[in-house]
């Protein structure tokens, strides 16, 4: 006889499957910070900020002005003599629409230390405003010009020529003779005379008049 079946093993229990919760993460509200101004141009900077007063800016504006005024004056060159013309004889040259002009002067020395006199220079300024210059003859050329016009001579000093030394607050007088392409009566007539006289170390002339 056939045998019987066997008959399956029980089955067991399935046990349950844990049930998986979700995971809920807090909700976190954000935090609003309160708004700042901020304004450009006061963090780059403004007049206002950062200069003064006005009335301080124009103060040093005019301590600056009167400083620079002040270096200017006593910075200025000044000439370092004076003196004036004292007498001015002219005789004219026969047939050469010329005259020649003996000029005396004085010139004193206001410098603090002597002065070497390098030119000699006159100048004739006409009624009608032209202007004529002329350097001083030689010394050593005097005495021809005294013997060829001796009206020059009249009241003439020494010849006062350059590489004439004048000690620091000296004086001295002197003669130099010049000439201008005028007549005698233009040359009498004339709005001004002048004599300039260079030194050596000076920027400007001593001007005589």
């Amino acid at each position: 006889m056939p045998e019987p079946p066997v008959p399956p093993p029980p089955r067991r229990p399935r046990s349950p499957e844990p049930i998986i919760e979700p995971i809920v993460e807090p909700i976190v509200e954000p935090t609003i910070e309160p708004t700042t101004d901020f304004h450009i141009g006061e963090e780059f900077g403004t007049a206002k900020r950062n200069l003064p007063p006005a009335g301080i800016v124009l103060i040093c504006i005019a301590a600056v002005a009167l400083i620079v005024g002040i270096f200017v004056l006593t910075g200025r060159p000044k000439p370092q003599g004076s003196g004036s013309i004292n007498l001015v004889t002219a005789a004219e040259v026969p047939g050469q629409n010329m005259i020649l002009a003996a000029i005396t002067f004085t010139l004193r020395n206001t410098a603090g230390k002597p002065m070497w006199i390098h030119t000699l220079k006159a100048q004739l300024t006409t009624a009608d405003g032209a202007t004529f210059d002329d350097n001083a003859a030689s010394a050593v050329d005097l005495d021809r010009y005294y013997h060829a016009f001796p009206a020059l001579k009249e009241s003439a000093e020494p010849a006062l020529s350059p590489e004439t030394k004048l000690p620091a607050g000296a004086e001295q007088r002197g003669t130099i003779i010049v000439g201008f392409k005028v007549t005698k009566k233009i040359f009498d007539e004339r709005k001004s005379l002048t004599v300039a006289i260079q030194p050596y170390d000076q920027a400007l002339p001593v001007v005589l008049k």
